[in-house]
């Protein structure tokens, strides 16, 4: 099935025969380096990848030709809305936007799941997942990745007690990326350290068959750390052991990505605390790959504050060219898993990394006597001190037990507050067997002894030939198990979302198809409490139902507040029923000049009242800036802050065809009393069907423009051939009337 920007994705036809979808390749696949001056526009880029076949481009590219530089660092975003099926759409959304590489996150209980998934139960905070999921979600990708013309990277999670169960399943179902670390398990989900080393070293084999990039855990000390600035040389250590265990288990280091997080956020003076983190990791593991993502700790549920954060953390992976870009977004902060995020996060990364292009080459990050190299070179003389540590105190398991990791202070400070596991104890505790002297597997990908000598050199180096091949190189071996639970599934999800699909009926949404969840911003003159329940109370008198406050915060603590809520929009709209108006023909640049020449038209321009804004007139008026004098329409401009009745007596003495004219200051709706006071001029001096009255501005809404007695209004993103178009029309009207 081929995708149509037009069409919208056919869920319903991506679940059928699944049972027999096979993954066209294993794998992760980095992006492609464009040419060192890559030409796009008018710019010329010097550390892009290869452009998309088709995609969205950034709000700001509208000003430069619609350009959409990539960034060479693989962007991710998280999706974790609980559906698969409604995440597909969100996945072919974020494609679009420049994401390739798509994390689904799973629910947090699975880490303790003993074994695979199967069906699709409705995830809270994730998705449970299984085959079906998983199939039905590459499939998509499938097509998304011939639709935008890049190879879509697909990742989850190998971790809990069924790791190397997923492992399998994950190389057997095509997933391309992966977080795996032993240390999770075990600080983070209180898995047994034996079992959890037991199982990353199958689950690190079989990855390393199918080529899956690895994530370690690392940066999630930063997440439970209580001064996360402080562990530093913690996180080193964790990079470095799960690392090299790595490399032990089989795995190729260009395979092995450090999750990397800046431990600090503003208002802390983090690129002066973050920065010699990131440049130490980087001269550290200069042989492994970078994921860079933002501190969720101190992520708060205000997108601006998030945004900044987000910035500042990408100008970090700029200078230290970061291999994977993550996009963690307020999702995290407040719990709202919204479509708008997901691209808002992307476009962020995207948008940061085009400003920042070619800066390396332009800037010195690190001198030899600066504070910045004196900083990187202590933290890893601490880094280091802590591994001679951690092995004088009997090794990584004697660590855990005595709190090592995780704690408040810079080592070798420490406070007794550390994380500490025993080594018997946690999830999965005396599981670990060891293997009878006559044990065999006859499968691909088998860490440990095997006993296959006795069957020749071809079983030892090919171990499933004595079976004619394993589920690894014979798929249809797989057992493809569907729904299990008549009530929680996919299919009843979509026949709840049936009318929504195809049909003209539509209603808002945010997370799930139809879920009708609409988002308010609103300032309120009081205090923050009272701001609260006084927003429940707008949103039940709007009609919204299930309200939630997402966001308060204080702009003055008896001035006001502003509140973010959410609510359901209980209705439907049917689009067979809408009304909309046709889009305004825009007549080419000959068509105009031709009209003008024949019959020759003059107007008058100004920015009104006390408005000192002069640069949108002058986009729509100017010649250089393919503004109206270039179809030969001549322009006489008053300037700013032009009262209305010069306008108006100006427009008499020159004999005008049109007034032109702008405001940008809409405070007390005065831009569209300013139209009605032009309008009633124009009546009271006896002009006004002599005259074309044209309002333009950011904030003008081109119906209430004309209800205000002029004959347009024009918003934001107008152009001088939009505004031509309208002229020459308006006047063979009235010639008509006349």
């Amino acid at each position: 099935m081929k995708l149509k920007p037009e069409d919208k994705i056919d869920i319903e036809e991506i679940l059928k025969d699944l049972e027999s979808y096979r993954p066209r390749r294993r794998g992760w696949i980095w992006r492609s380096p464009a040419e060192d001056h890559h030409k796009l526009g008018p710019f010329t880029y010097r550390e892009t990848s290869e452009d998309l076949k088709q995609s969205v481009p950034l709000p700001g590219g509208h000003f430069f030709k619609d350009i959409d530089p990539q960034p060479r660092a693989s962007i991710t975003t998280e999706i974790a809305s609980g559906r698969f099926e409604d995440d597909i759409r969100r996945m072919r959304m974020a494609a679009w936007h420049g994401a390739d590489h798509l994390m689904v996150i799973r629910t947090a209980g699975q880490s303790h799941i003993d074994g695979l998934i199967e069906g699709t139960p409705q995830g809270i905070g994730g998705v449970p997942i299984s085959r079906k999921q998983i199939r039905a979600q590459r499939k998509a990708l499938d097509m998304i990745e011939d639709e935008v013309g890049r190879p879509i990277n697909y990742h989850s999670y190998v971790s809990g007690v069924a790791g190397p169960e997923i492992a399998v399943l994950f190389a057997e179902e095509g997933i391309n990326g992966a977080h795996q670390d032993p240390q999770y398990n075990i600080l983070y989900r209180n898995v047994n350290m034996v079992r959890s080393f037991v199982d990353a070293a199958v689950a690190k084999k079989v990855m390393a068959w199918a080529g899956i990039a690895q994530i370690d855990g690392a940066h999630n000390a930063n997440a439970t750390a209580r001064e996360a600035w402080k562990v530093m040389p913690e996180l080193m250590v964790q990079h470095a052991l799960n690392s090299i265990f790595s490399v032990k288990c089989g795995m190729p280091k260009e395979s092995i990505c450090l999750s990397t997080v800046p431990p600090t956020a503003p208002p802390a003076p983090c690129m002066r605390m973050d920065l010699p983190y990131a440049v130490a990791l980087r001269e550290l593991f200069r042989e492994y790959r970078m994921r860079a993502q933002q501190n969720t700790k101190y992520m708060s549920s205000s997108t601006r504050e998030a945004t900044v954060t987000h910035t500042l953390n990408l100008l970090i992976s700029q200078l230290t060219s970061v291999d994977i870009q993550s996009t963690i977004t307020p999702d995290e902060g407040r719990n709202v898993p919204w479509h708008i995020y997901n691209m808002e996060g992307t476009d962020t990364a995207k948008q940061a990394f085009n400003g920042m292009d070619g800066m390396n080459s332009m800037v010195t990050l690190c001198r030899d006597d600066g504070e910045l190299a004196t900083r990187v070179r202590e933290l890893k003389e601490r880094a280091v001190l802590f591994m001679e540590e951690i092995i004088e105190a009997g090794g990584y398991f004697k660590a855990v037990e005595d709190g090592f990791f995780v704690d408040s202070g810079e080592y070798p400070e420490r406070h007794g507050d550390g994380i500490a596991r025993q080594i018997h104890g946690g999830a999965g505790e005396g599981t670990v067997v060891e293997r009878d002297e006559d044990y065999m597997a006859p499968v691909t990908a088998h860490f440990g002894f095997n006993n296959l000598a006795a069957w020749g050199l071809e079983a030892e180096k090919n171990p499933s030939s004595l079976i004619g091949g394993c589920t690894f190189e014979l798929p249809d071996k797989i057992i493809y198990i569907d729904e299990l639970d008549e009530e929680d599934n996919v299919d009843r999800r979509m026949e709840a979302t049936y009318t929504l699909r195809g049909g003209s009926l539509i209603r808002p949404e945010m997370e799930w198809q139809g879920d009708g969840v609409v988002q308010v911003t609103t300032f309120l003159p009081t205090d923050a409490r009272t701001a609260r329940f006084a927003a429940l109370e707008m949103a039940k008198k709007m009609g919204l139902e299930e309200a939630e406050v997402i966001h308060v915060e204080v702009m003055h603590p008896s001035e006001g507040t502003r509140v973010e809520f959410k609510g359901k929009f209980p209705w439907t709209i049917d689009l067979d029923e809408l009304v909309i108006p046709p889009e305004p023909e825009v007549m080419t640049e000959d068509q105009i000049r031709e009209d003008v020449k024949d019959r020759p038209m003059k107007i008058v321009a100004g920015t009104v009242g006390k408005d000192e804004h002069s640069v949108g007139l002058r986009e729509i008026i100017d010649i250089k800036h393919g503004g109206i004098e270039g179809y030969g329409i001549e322009c006489h401009y008053l300037g700013t802050s032009v009262s209305l009745e010069k306008l108006v007596d100006a427009a008499i003495e020159l004999d005008v065809d049109a007034v032109l004219a702008s405001t940008i200051i809409s405070h007390d709706d005065v831009h569209y009393r300013s139209m009605r006071h032009l309008n009633e001029l124009c009546i009271e001096k006896g002009v006004r069907d002599k005259l074309i009255l044209v309002f333009g501005g950011t904030q003008v809404t081109p119906d209430l423009a004309v209800e205000q007695g002029v004959d347009a209004g024009f918003g934001r993103g107008t152009n001088g051939l939009q505004v031509a178009t309208f002229l020459v029309k308006k006047r063979r009207e009235l010639s008509v009337k006349k």
